[in-house]
């Protein structure tokens, strides 16, 4: 995937983990993409490890971005955790 395809891939990713987990967090929509990407990051990892993926989120996809949201969840629930807000 191109720079374009992973942020508008971690816009939405990002949006659907905040959509799912709502709460008061810091920041806008950087951090919201931000939180996409590094989530897809996670996702593509974690499938990796579970064999059920290449490891990667190399297509923009249904199934990659199922993986971000996933990663985008672990990701913002940590970040609650360590930042000491509810989850």
């Amino acid at each position: 995937m191109g720079i374009l395809s992973w942020i508008v891939m971690g816009l939405l990713a990002g949006a659907l983990a905040k959509w799912i987990m709502p709460g008061k967090d810091p920041g806008g929509i950087i951090v919201t993409i931000l939180i996409g990407i590094v989530g897809a990051l996670i996702g593509g990892f974690l499938a990796g490890l579970l064999g059920i993926g290449e490891g990667r989120a190399v297509d923009f996809d249904l199934g990659s971005l199922i993986l971000a949201v996933i990663g985008a969840l672990i990701l913002l629930w940590l970040y609650r955790k360590v930042a000491g807000r509810p989850a």
